[in-house]
């Protein structure tokens, strides 16, 4: 393992103008743009980045930046073994806070230890609820069992609300807490709205646009008939779109639904190819962060943090539902 793989000047370009400076192998950015973090000092560890990761990125050091705290990124970590050495590092240099997206949501517990005193900010990647302890070790992001229902709800009153269903369904990375929600919470509503579903190809894409595109072309040649195609991303959604395009199948009599409202989803929306997505606000988890991050530094507690909640554990950005009527409108 490379010594210095966790950090790495980081230049990335972002709305506000960002002043950074070269530390000993990491990237630092900090803005007086705001006075209410002045003085706090958050380190973030992500895991690999996608479309949707590298906008939570963004979004904590836009956030950052806007409220004057130095925000230093480390690397993105590939294996457990790097961001363990990561927060290693970060504990060492005594930081207000640590925003992390965990490679593995069940190493939680090891990277508390690691940490000590240090609040961490869990986001995206939501550990067990065992390892959560309140205004120390929490976890922003959205409510995942909503994205889910979102969608369910949406195919089914797209469809004429049938008595059945034949559904593709394509999940995220095995065993991601995302992935596992967002899937239970699709089955839970039909279940609950008396919808006899046939699964007829339920498979894992691991968030990936061209695994989704060869998963879908696989399933075409079982020739089983299908309704609609559920995706627990965007990026999975949009990979189907592209096969359903390369092979002349009218996406227009076909629902294909995926989460997050990236900018490619979106315009995958615009242009008649999904049609609908539910909008996983990066700028919101990030600026969460950044918030709860201030207040834990400033004040101890997160009490006062928009949408935190009452056991002072979680703090739920809420989902937004997308389709052609407003995805042109978001950012």
């Amino acid at each position: 393992m490379k010594k210095n793989f966790y950090t790495k000047l980081l230049s990335i370009a972002v709305v506000l103008v960002l002043t950074a400076s070269t530390l000993t192998g990491c990237g630092k950015a900090s803005s007086g743009g705001g006075s209410d973090g002045s003085g706090v000092k958050v380190f973030f560890s992500t895991l690999t980045l996608d479309d949707f990761k590298e906008l939570v990125q963004n979004s904590v050091i836009e956030a950052g930046a806007k409220n004057g705290v130095t925000v230093d990124v480390g690397t993105p970590c590939a294996t457990v073994d790097e961001q363990v050495q990561q927060f290693r590092d970060a504990a060492a240099k005594g930081y207000d806070a640590i925003i992390c997206n965990p490679v593995d949501a069940d190493t939680a517990l090891q990277l508390e230890v690691i940490a000590g005193d240090i609040p961490i900010l869990f986001t995206n990647t939501q550990p067990s609820d065992d390892y959560l302890k309140p205004d120390k070790y929490m976890y922003v992001g959205s409510y995942e069992i909503d994205a889910g229902t979102m969608q369910a709800e949406y195919v089914w009153n797209t469809l004429g609300k049938p008595k059945s269903l034949n559904v593709v369904l394509f999940q995220g990375q095995p065993g991601h807490p995302a992935a596992t929600k967002r899937t239970h919470a699709v089955k839970k509503y039909f279940i609950d709205n008396g919808v006899n579903v046939n699964y007829v190809f339920n498979d894992t894409a691991y968030w990936d646009t061209q695994k989704a595109a060869d998963g879908f072309k696989t399933f075409l040649k079982t020739q089983q008939p299908y309704d609609c195609v559920i995706c627990n991303n965007d990026s999975m959604a949009i990979g189907v779109v592209q096969a359903m395009d390369e092979l002349g199948i009218d996406t227009s009599a076909i629902p294909v639904v995926g989460i997050d409202a990236t900018t490619d989803g979106c315009a995958s929306i615009m242009n008649g190819g999904m049609q609908f997505t539910v909008l996983q606000s990066a700028s919101g988890q990030g600026a969460a962060c950044i918030e709860a991050a201030i207040a834990l530094a400033k004040k101890g507690t997160t009490k006062d943090v928009e949408y935190v909640t009452d056991d002072l554990t979680y703090v739920w950005v809420p989902f937004t539902p997308v389709d052609k009527s407003n995805a042109g409108s978001i950012k």
